[in-house]
């Protein structure tokens, strides 16, 4: 039996929603001829295009370096409280992201015999005392907790090392893939906080050849777009970095079309599964129907 082209586009059609067997027995096809249409279309196999434009630049081995780590910050009297104050010079010195300057803070902490819930207790009554506030003492939560504030110093400064190793100079310059989003979204009025959902999706679904085809491809871009913010985010010295609001548009645009898209196996359904129940948006709007989408 010769197939027609509207039997090729109903299957491809189909298999966005269905599973293979399901495709054949709604278009009355064999199995094997529905294999056959999804193989030759190209659509339901990992997308090169997409996959290039979305990937960060590799690390570069040499070129730019961090700054160097700055001078010690003098000791200050801050409080008058002078165990206090040696713990907000200490946090100064840990915020360096200096290993060797953490491990030399850390050997001094130590010296202070207080116990850390007093230390906090002090410092919140000092926050409320100064400003007249009572909610001000919420900021002595964690303050005497060196080790944490440590591991994200240190981690910050990896992730600073990284950014500069990827993207140079140009670690604020617009990726192609931003530009792309800006530019498929341009003229499009923000809607509350957000683009239109509605028409960000038409527009980027009439550029096919930038769609993710898997759900392979949807959490590499979403890895993606995580992964910019968190090294642009570790570089931002006012602590605000926030992504466009196009590239915002698109990073739920693609997170949506997990609900779309079917696995093409189990191992692609429980990488995905892993993604949501791992993300912090689990209890997104969109999470019911991902779940359908991956269990259905």
């Amino acid at each position: 039996m010769r197939l027609t082209n509207e039997q090729r586009e109903q299957v491809i059609t189909l298999r966005r929603t269905h599973s293979l067997s399901e495709v054949a027995s709604l278009a009355g096809l064999s199995l094997g001829t529905v294999k056959a249409i999804i193989s030759r279309s190209g659509l339901f196999t990992d997308n090169p295009r997409h996959r290039a434009m979305f990937t960060l630049p590799p690390l570069q081995s040499s070129g730019e370096t961090l700054p160097a780590v700055q001078e010690l910050p003098p000791q200050q009297v801050v409080t008058g409280d002078r165990e206090i104050d040696s713990m907000l010079w200490l946090r100064q010195v840990i915020g360096t992201g200096d290993p060797v300057r953490i491990a030399q803070a850390k050997e001094a902490a130590g010296r202070i015999t207080t116990p850390p819930d007093e230390l906090e207790k002090r410092y919140g009554n000092w926050l409320v005392a100064k400003s007249g506030r009572v909610l001000a003492g919420l900021g002595s939560i964690g303050f005497a907790n060196l080790d944490g504030l440590a591991e994200r110093s240190i981690e910050r400064r990896a992730n600073e090392s990284e950014a500069i190793g990827r993207f140079g100079d140009a670690l604020w310059d617009d990726t192609q893939a931003e530009a792309f989003c800006q530019e498929v979204l341009r003229g499009l009025e923000q809607d509350s906080w957000q683009l239109p959902p509605e028409q960000v999706a038409e527009r980027f679904k009439a550029v096919p050849e930038l769609m993710p085809h898997t759900l392979s491809d949807c959490l590499h871009e979403l890895a993606y777009w995580n992964e910019l913010y968190r090294l642009r985010n570790a570089c931002d010295t006012q602590g605000y970095y926030e992504n466009s609001i196009e590239a915002h548009a698109r990073d739920w645009f693609v997170f949506g079309l997990l609900a779309e898209l079917r696995p093409r196996n189990r191992e692609e359904a429980r990488a995905t599964l892993r993604y949501l129940m791992g993300s912090e948006r689990d209890e997104a709007p969109e999470a019911e129907g991902i779940l359908e989408n991956l269990l259905g």
